[in-house]
């Protein structure tokens, strides 16, 4: 599946990504929706050959409405090929089944869902509450959904949703699983989600010309702004937990990095402040991306890892006992789809904003790495083995819920193609 030994162009680019997209992921995908309750399954094993339970994660089912939704979009401006009232149906399907079923007394999304959308403990006796990151992914997919659908009221649902999120997290108080935060820190991800959900809104309203597009706006910038100055290091990686107050601890969960996680949040930059016209931060953002890869390259077996100490190699540092510190120290150098993915998109928008070749070189090893390691070799089940050992042998092993994401992937590609569609016009 390798292109490196073509002429790098847009349309050669364009044409893999497209051929891939219709050829390996969405024929697993599309087998997936749950065509009687509305929305996807997506507890698979990580081979994709079984599918092991019907319950649905709002996480899951927003980022679904999501990916049908730009699909549907962009067959609608013929960067696509298919049949754009289908996707849009399936996501409308899914959008009524969340809003019939996921919301709680206090407003906020239930993690968890059964198959006809019962409420349901991810945690028994946890109660329904336990993570802020589902309304951010309903957030995501109804926005999105608005836009390709030109339905007001869901765009107004996102924005009533959106501000639970932002009272929430002001308060100090929110509930973050899979990944509890730990106590006395501050967590990168916080600011990199709420940068991605309130640049995906603030196009929405734009395209609703709604009153409240310049607070977006404002917003948007604010978390791009706090990300390259808190969490921005002067070595150029990004800290992905931090003290609240105080010097920074020479802990695991201080000293310790996510390459994948810098990537996909430097792109959620680029993406913002290109809209937002603020080229200087976009600018920030490149010896960001190069500072990731050169922590998180695996130099002996290729690929990303997962987990890295902020000088490279196995996390270290003195350990206070946390869950998170256990996950990072047991999984630090496993190979995740979702990281590589991210890696795809980021290093080509990097590319495109600088001409700079390096990124091009950044690119060109990813790529072709992950179209050796990650594609199922059964195209009859397709998708991808998403997750991987150290020497990229297929794991059966959970990472953050127990489901083979749709996400990374196809919006990583979406977003390749959309790319190349704008360059190439």
């Amino acid at each position: 599946m390798s292109i490196m030994n073509e002429t790098w162009d847009t349309r050669t680019l364009q044409q893999f990504y497209k051929r891939h997209l219709l050829e390996d992921l969405l024929p697993f995908w599309s087998k997936a929706v749950d065509h009687t309750h509305g929305g996807m399954y997506t507890c698979f094993t990580n081979s994709g050959n079984k599918l092991i339970s019907t319950d649905k994660y709002t996480w899951s089912q927003g980022r679904f409405i999501w990916i049908w939704s730009r699909i549907a979009r962009l067959i609608e401006q013929g960067v696509l090929p298919g049949d754009a009232a289908t996707f849009k149906k399936e996501a409308e399907h899914a959008v009524a089944f969340l809003r019939d079923n996921v919301f709680l007394e206090n407003g906020n999304c239930a993690f968890l869902l059964t198959e006809d959308g019962h409420k349901k403990e991810s945690i028994p006796g946890e109660g329904y509450d336990t993570s802020f990151y589902a309304d951010c992914f309903v957030v995501l997919g109804f926005s999105e959904f608005a836009r390709v659908s030109g339905r007001n009221d869901i765009a107004e649902e996102a924005l009533g949703l959106y501000d639970r999120i932002r009272a929430r997290c002001s308060s100090g108080h929110i509930r973050s699983e899979p990944y509890p935060i730990p106590h006395g820190l501050k967590s990168h991800s916080v600011s990199m989600i709420l940068l991605n959900i309130s640049e995906q809104l603030m196009v929405t309203l734009g395209d609703f010309h709604h009153p409240a597009y310049e607070r977006l706006k404002r917003d948007c910038l604010a978390y791009t702004e706090r990300i390259m100055t808190e969490f921005r290091m002067p070595d150029h990686r990004i800290a992905e937990l931090l003290p609240i107050e105080g010097e920074v601890p020479p802990t695991v969960l201080c000293r310790h990095t996510n390459p994948g996680h810098t990537l996909e949040c430097m792109w959620f930059v680029i993406q913002a402040t290109t809209r937002l016209h603020r080229e200087d931060l976009a600018a920030q953002s490149l010896p960001v991306i190069q500072k990731a890869f050169e922590l998180g390259w695996d130099t002996e077996k290729g690929g990303l890892l997962r987990f890295v100490d902020q000088d490279g190699g196995l996390p270290k540092g003195e350990q206070t006992g946390d869950p998170y510190e256990t996950l990072i120290l047991e999984t630090w150098d496993s190979k995740l789809w979702w990281p590589h993915s991210e890696a795809l998109y980021c290093s080509l928008l990097a590319y495109e904003l600088s001409k700079e070749a390096r990124f091009k070189d950044l690119y060109e090893k990813t790529h072709d790495y992950v179209f050796r390691i990650f594609p199922h070799p059964d195209q009859q089940i397709g998708e991808w083995i998403q997750i991987r050992d150290r020497d990229g042998n297929p794991m059966d092993k959970v990472v953050a819920l127990p489901v083979k994401d749709p996400f990374h992937i196809i919006r990583n590609v979406l977003l390749i193609i959309e790319l190349y569609s704008k360059v190439s016009d």
